[in-house]
């Protein structure tokens, strides 16, 4: 039988993959029978994703997937965008000249990915970049807190990634935090970030302008 920890990682790659959706409810029994589980097992799992934000434990009504809204979305980037910058600089101050070369053909592909209008990939390597500047930083508090950040963030990351456009605005973006964390250059490479996440910012705000979707 698998552990609390087994658990917790198959549920929330799960919710994460949007296997369930914002505020569908969690049904204990149903999920300890799917993960194969004991109850409690399967209870002190919904309570690590509780502390997570991915959760959303009601009294009397069980658990569900946790829905973030727009303005929440938008304090979690603003946050996201002051550690991010931070590990930018520490990548700067780290990087290799190994290190160097795999960024700059990070950049290269996403230049490629945006030409052929293949955003999928793009998306991808975006991924890439960030958690590649994680690794070379080396900083493990703020890899902690961004993982966190992250898994409630992905309905609109993925909203953010059907705006029209948005690819080819935050590719100059991308390249401007690999010339400065190439250039070894900590605070070209921090404000880059910044400037790169305050765009991200700029959308979500428009978004809370925008009449809800159905």
């Amino acid at each position: 039988m698998p552990d609390n920890s087994d658990v917790r990682s198959q549920l929330r790659e799960a919710i994460l993959r949007g296997v369930y959706a914002p505020r569908q409810r969690l049904i204990e029994a149903d999920l300890a029978e799917e993960y194969g589980a004991s109850r409690f097992t399967l209870r002190n799992a919904l309570i690590q994703l509780a502390s997570e934000g991915l959760v959303e434990l009601q009294p009397n009504r069980g658990a569900r997937v946790r829905e973030i809204t727009v303005d929440e979305a938008i304090e979690i980037t603003e946050i996201r965008q002051a550690v991010e910058s931070l590990v930018a600089a520490r990548a700067a101050e780290k990087v290799s000249d190994e290190q160097i070369v795999f960024l700059r053909q990070v950049g290269d592909d996403m230049r490629a990915a945006v030409d052929r209008n293949d955003f999928m990939r793009y998306s991808e390597l975006n991924s890439t970049l960030h958690s590649t500047l994680r690794d070379i930083a080396n900083h493990s508090a703020s890899t902690r807190v961004l993982e966190q950040l992250h898994g409630q963030m992905v309905r609109h990351q993925f909203r953010l990634f059907l705006v029209p456009g948005r690819p080819s605005l935050s590719l100059p973006e991308h390249l401007a935090i690999i010339d400065g964390v190439c250039a070894r250059d900590p605070e070209a490479a921090s404000a880059a970030m910044g400037i790169h996440v305050g765009s991200v910012i700029t959308t979500l705000r428009s978004f809370a302008e925008a009449p809800a979707l159905s």
